[in-house]
């Protein structure tokens, strides 16, 4: 998209918000970076160029606008409809893992050298993976000078940065500003914040504002976590979606509750290190950095899903936080109702989980690992004996590390595996593959709600049919899904009261 000099000046000329994050523009003159839809006069053609990272700019020398603050725009949605080398890798800075693993330890998960990672992401993203993960460091630092009162020495190595004068020295060269007047600019009352704490937030939480490309319907999103939540380790309360996390340096709790124009996303850490980590799976649950227009457009132009379409727009895929447990839970679910797969998965939960504390609600433990389900006695699973074998089978995969299920991995290795392996047929390859591994193509054309939906719109009812009817849905036949699941009445459909 950067590359197209004539569509992107458009896009700027218009303040078109739909590109925010997908591009980012430098203006020469000012040696400062904006989003398209920035509210300041549009510069000159001639003065602009294109970036396809904020990471780019700023290694181009450019720093963030202070009044459309281009570093907390949604993310491309590119990096997240892609399994090739470029996306995956993307998806492994955001979650953190240069910081935790440095290149070394990217380019190991990637099954590439350093030379090979460093050379593909500076052709396309204009910067390596340190300059990416810097930006990101960058962001994590303001989210936490603007939203937490923790010291300044705190925050720097709770974003990663390795010595508080780095932390001092990229705020003032990414933002123009240091530490101190960013929190003193955060206390003044704005029209419109991109990030604001809520109204007297607990001791320890942080309080923050998700952004997303609009449309974005709730109903089915929040709906299915909500209905398929885990007792112990998930809940909806008080309008919001609640759940554990287990990081990489302790747990944490996140709710979050769906607004206009953001999700609103309180997290508590035991270790605020976590917070990059945490964003990341949150963003990832909910599905943030989809295209709505991209998908919808494409599926309005079946003229038998349009009015689908149509009555609501949006709708996103409902994700998980991890790879592994959805996993396990899918295991769980087959040929079984959504109340009985939450009671197995609660047995598991109970017994193999790591206990939490939650003074605001009543979560209580960690899904358990692969690790600690990997002893499992298979006579205290009430479940049918090739479930059982099933079951063990995936957990001794994942603990041992011959399946690996995560943002570094390639999907249709993954499918390869997972079909290996006793007892997964289509639908829970193809159900993991959509919500774990978050292939937008991923496609239940057997799930017997998509053939009833399927009949009722008129569509071949038959998996082989309508998988090739299904071809012109491509690449977004998993928000396909979505539209066709809504048409039902069952409970995932719908916010709870």
């Amino acid at each position: 998209m950067h590359t197209d000099t004539e569509r992107c000046v458009r896009a700027v000329q218009s303040k078109d918000a739909r590109f925010d994050g997908v591009f980012f523009t430098a203006v020469r003159t000012t040696r400062i970076y904006c989003r398209p839809s920035c509210p300041a006069v549009p510069p000159k053609a001639q003065n602009m160029e294109f970036h396809p990272t904020a990471a780019s700019c700023q290694r181009a020398g450019y720093r963030a606008c202070k009044r459309c603050r281009p570093d907390t725009s949604p993310g491309s949605s590119a990096w997240h409809a892609r399994a090739d080398a470029v996306a995956r890798a993307v998806r492994l800075i955001q979650d953190g893992i240069v910081d935790r693993e440095g290149v070394p330890g990217l380019a190991a998960r990637l099954g590439y050298s350093t030379r090979q990672i460093e050379r593909q992401l500076l052709a396309e993203l204009g910067a390596g993976p340190l300059a990416l993960a810097r930006a990101q460091r960058a962001q994590t630092a303001r989210l936490l000078i603007e939203t937490t009162p923790l010291p300044m020495a705190e925050i720097a190595f709770a974003a990663g940065f390795a010595s508080i004068r780095t932390f001092n020295d990229t705020v003032r060269e990414v933002f123009a500003l240091t530490p101190g007047e960013l929190r003193a600019r955060a206390t003044r009352p704005r029209k419109a914040p991109a990030l604001a704490p809520a109204p007297a937030p607990a001791p320890g939480t942080i309080t923050l504002r998700l952004p997303f490309r609009a449309p974005l319907e709730p109903s089915n999103l929040f709906g299915h976590l909500a209905a398929t939540a885990v007792p112990g380790v998930e809940e909806w309360r008080d309008g919001a979606y609640r759940r554990t996390l287990a990081l990489p340096y302790g747990h944490g709790i996140v709710a979050l509750a769906p607004r206009a124009d953001h999700v609103l996303c309180r997290l508590s850490l035991t270790d605020h290190r976590d917070l990059t980590h945490a964003i990341s799976r949150c963003r990832r649950l909910l599905d943030l950095d989809a295209d709505p227009v991209a998908v919808d457009g494409q599926l309005r132009a079946d003229p038998l899903l349009a009015p689908l379409v149509d009555a609501a727009p949006g709708r996103r895929v409902p994700r998980t936080v991890d790879a592994a447990e959805f996993a396990v839970r899918a295991v769980l679910g087959q040929q079984v109702s959504t109340a009985a797969a939450r009671t197995h998965a609660a047995r598991l939960v109970t017994a193999h989980g790591v206990p939490v504390d939650d003074p605001e609600g009543g979560l209580t433990h960690l899904f358990p690992t692969p690790a600690a389900l990997a002893g499992l006695d298979p006579e205290t699973l009430a479940l049918p004996g090739s479930r059982r074998t099933t079951l063990l089978t995936l957990v001794a995969a994942l603990a041992d590390g011959s399946l690996a299920l995560g943002p570094e991995t390639d999907w249709t290795e993954a499918r390869e595996r997972l079909r290996a392996l006793p007892g997964f047929g289509p639908w829970t390859t193809e159900v993991i593959a959509m919500r774990a591994l978050g292939d937008p193509d991923a496609f239940l054309p057997g799930d017997l709600g998509i053939r009833r939906a399927a009949e009722g719109l008129g569509l071949p009812a038959a998996p082989a049919a309508l998988t090739a009817r299904a071809a012109r849905w491509r690449p977004w036949r998993a928000y396909a899904v979505q539209y066709l699941w809504a048409t039902d009445s069952h409970p995932i459909n719908h916010l709870p009261a």
